[in-house]
């Protein structure tokens, strides 16, 4: 069946937030393809998801190289789905793609060096089908090549038209500051940084957001659930059959410990005195801040996606709920 957007998917269903000093708008809610688009997964569900993500007005959809599984398949898919669904409304929306982790065998498949970025990003477009990226991305630090050759590859992605604007995922403040030194040249201003950021782990607090806000650099925060533990899914302890701490890949079993469940218990109890999810909490918790443009989360089923996006039907935090979470986090 043909696909026809939702004409009221801009009425109200979402809100939007300037990205940093830039002219760019982002959805509070964006849809990653990490995780649930991979060539393991059924393609008409992943198609389902992402028309529901854009009927309910979230415009951006976040990809990298290696998502899979096997790597680039991800952006296959998307490419496909795109293809088929989403090339008339190519302008309402911004896609954006990564690049710095091992996609391909030998020395030019990882890192930050002008040779792979230039050859990673090509290839994410041809497997998208698209011309250009609306954000393009260093994915992590590389201790070994100069910044300044990252930057002149991120920069050559923009001047070349391949893509529109460039961020960083993964580094630290220090970092974080060079790569607006290296960009500055180009005249080109680093968007936005993509840190791991949520209730239980908030480093990008201690320096990180400071160094965003005094440059005027956007924020998504990806993992905004903890990969699940900001969920439902192990508040009895136990570990279901088929999550991602069974399959202790990227999430560990040993971090459902006592201490974890404690704090979960604590904030699903006050999640639902607010009638909301432990999932719908944090990721409010995480808009609370002005420093954030956006929570990047994942989405399983079409269910998890408009359970997470109701999010932003409920009333702000306030300050003595904020106050209560603190204590429930030992902050």
């Amino acid at each position: 069946m043909t696909y026809i957007a939702d004409s009221g998917r801009y009425n109200d269903r979402m809100r939007y937030r300037r990205t940093g000093e830039s002219g760019l708008l982002l959805p509070e809610i964006s849809l990653g393809l990490w995780q649930n688009f991979g060539d393991d997964r059924p393609l008409d569900v992943q198609r389902a998801i992402l028309r529901t993500a854009f009927d309910a007005g979230v415009t951006h959809f976040d990809l990298a190289n290696n998502y899979g599984p096997p790597y680039g398949s991800a952006e296959k898919n998307f490419g496909s789905i795109f293809a088929q669904d989403f090339k008339p409304y190519r302008d309402e929306l911004i896609i954006s793609s990564k690049a710095g982790f091992d996609m391909w065998d030998g020395p030019y498949g990882n890192w930050g060096s002008r040779k792979y970025l230039t050859a990673s990003l090509d290839q994410s477009l041809a497997r998208m089908g698209l011309e250009y990226v609306d954000i393009f991305y260093h994915h992590r630090e590389d201790p070994d090549t100069p910044i300044e050759e990252t930057a002149s590859a991120l920069a050559s992605a923009v001047q070349q038209g391949k893509a529109l604007y460039v961020g960083v995922s993964n580094y630290s403040p220090t970092r974080t500051e060079q790569m607006i030194a290296a960009l500055a040249p180009y005249n080109i201003h680093l968007l936005i940084h993509q840190p791991s950021y949520n209730m239980l782990n908030r480093h990008p607090e201690d320096g990180l957001f400071d160094v965003l806000k005094a440059n005027g650099v956007g924020s998504i925060a990806y993992v905004p659930l903890a990969q699940g533990l900001l969920t439902d899914r192990y508040l009895d302890g136990s570990i279901p059959g088929g999550s991602r701490a069974a399959r202790d890949g990227s999430l560990k079993s040993t971090q459902v410990d006592a201490t974890y469940l404690a704090k979960a218990r604590a904030l699903n109890d006050l999640a639902t005195n607010r009638g909301m999810t432990l999932a719908q909490l944090a990721l409010a918790w995480i808009l609370r801040r002005d420093e954030i443009t956006s929570a990047l989360i994942g989405a399983s089923s079409v269910g998890q996606l408009q359970q997470n996006l109701a999010t932003i039907t409920f009333p702000l935090l306030f300050t003595d709920e904020l106050e209560t979470i603190e204590k429930v986090l030992g902050g």
